[in-house]
């Protein structure tokens, strides 16, 4: 099958090395002349673990290819795929603008029938606007499918080619045969399809995101209480992890949830409730607690080092919003990190991948090590914001002579308390007695 996917960014990129390496021949379009210049000669623009090897192998293969011609991308396919950032607005609400200008240009461009893919995260009733911008244009035959990603960063690859589940969005049976045997391949080990009306199927990816970031709240909330009440949070995770009602995932509590999904996609949902008449105020919650997890370990600094942090040095393990990847949006390290700037102190940091996207950001506010125990010298305490594998087993004889205080403020319950007392370590996490 011929595809079309507009946009490069992470969901476009995977989408389109995933869907070339089933067989299907991808042409990928992006405005950006620099990044398709730089696809065009195999340098992929994202960091994703599995991703680079399949990347390279459909466009030495030929079955995948980029241009920044949308004409050129679309004209022979039979899908067409957006893959369009929908940032929030002021309002909280996501921006369609990239979509419905796509959108605009493609009804301009169509000669035949199409099946045009929504992947982009869209609020209920996107559909119908781009059903409507391509109209506008174009009087033939063509629909709109709603077919949101459920992709994991750092295991994308993985989401992709063996999906739990593929939601389909369709009005017609014509469109909901193509985009079926598209996924064919995917689903041979009888993960379902699941076929739904267009508007249920935008608000799914949405109550998907938002429920798993409620639940990543609540863990939170947990966390809070644990601290005040003497009880371990790691027990009450177990504990109701163990409840099949419940689940184990996304019961681990931390410094809050970043990234580039479900910050944008809770204010979105809220912000559609409220356009509806309806205050979803479940949502208002789990937005204000993320804010002030985020600065959660912050309150221990000061309560042991004092409010006047000047002069202070504090190294710092992880800058992005999650492990494997290289994503820095929504982080809660750069909260952290500002937050740590406006106390007077200074930061030094290692993150495996991200640090080229924060010394865009931030430039030479702070300092950046070459390894995580280079960053510990001198340092009067350490804090650890994002959990990578490759800080859960560290040296800590290695670490207790870098640094100038035995202090460690973990966001991510790295380590187990008992190794801590072992060591002589002044350690805080997170809802679990301090270790003095």
């Amino acid at each position: 099958m011929k595809i079309a996917v507009i946009g490069t960014g992470y969901v476009g990129l995977v989408s389109g090395t995933c869907f070339a390496e089933t067989g299907n021949e991808v042409t990928c379009v992006d405005i950006d002349i620099n990044k398709v210049n730089r696809l065009k000669n195999g340098e992929i623009t994202i960091y994703e673990p599995g991703l680079e090897n399949l990347f390279l192998r459909n466009l030495k293969d030929g079955r995948l290819k980029f241009t920044t011609d949308i004409a050129e991308g679309i004209e022979d396919a039979l899908v067409v795929c957006f893959a369009l950032p929908t940032p929030p607005g002021e309002n909280g609400a996501a921006d369609l603008k990239a979509v419905l200008q796509v959108a605009d240009q493609v009804g301009k461009l169509l000669k035949d029938y199409k099946v045009i893919v929504n992947k982009s995260t869209v609020p209920v009733g996107t559909g119908e606007k781009v059903h409507a911008a391509i109209a506008k244009n174009y009087k033939g035959e063509f629909d709109v499918v709603s077919n949101p990603e459920f992709l994991r960063e750092g295991v994308a690859v993985e989401d992709f080619m063996k999906p739990e589940r593929v939601i389909i969005g369709a009005s017609s049976e014509r469109a909901r045969k193509v985009i079926s045997d598209l996924y064919a391949p995917f689903v041979r080990q009888g993960n379902p399809m699941i076929y739904m009306d267009v508007k249920s199927a935008e608000l799914t990816k949405y109550a998907a995101n938002t429920f798993l970031a409620t639940k990543i709240t609540f863990m939170n909330e947990i966390a809070q209480l644990c601290e005040r009440l003497g009880a371990d949070v790691d027990m009450v995770r177990r504990g109701i992890g163990s409840d099949g009602r419940i689940g184990k995932r996304f019961l681990f509590p931390g410094i809050g949830f970043g990234g580039s999904c479900f910050p944008k996609d809770v204010s979105a949902l809220k912000r559609s409730a409220h356009e509806a008449g309806y205050e979803f105020k479940i949502l208002n919650a789990v937005l204000e607690v993320n804010e002030k997890q985020k600065l959660h370990l912050i309150t221990g600094i000061k309560k042991y080092f004092g409010d006047d942090l000047k002069g202070k040095r504090f190294a710092l393990w992880g800058l992005a919003f999650k492990p494997n990847t290289d994503d820095i949006r929504e982080a809660p390290a750069l909260e952290v990190i500002n937050e740590l700037l406006k106390c007077g102190a200074t930061v030094c940091a290692f993150d495996p991948e991200a640090m080229k996207n924060v010394k865009t950001k931030l430039g030479d506010k702070i300092e950046y090590a070459t390894s995580q125990y280079e960053c510990l010298t001198g340092a009067d305490a350490l804090i650890i914001a994002t959990e990578w594998n490759e800080f859960r087993n560290p040296d800590f004889q290695r670490m207790a002579g870098s640094l100038k205080n035995k202090v460690i403020f973990d966001g991510r319950n790295l380590f187990d308390l008992d190794d801590m007392r072992e060591y002589g370590f002044h350690y805080e996490s997170i809802g679990r007695s301090i270790v003095n």
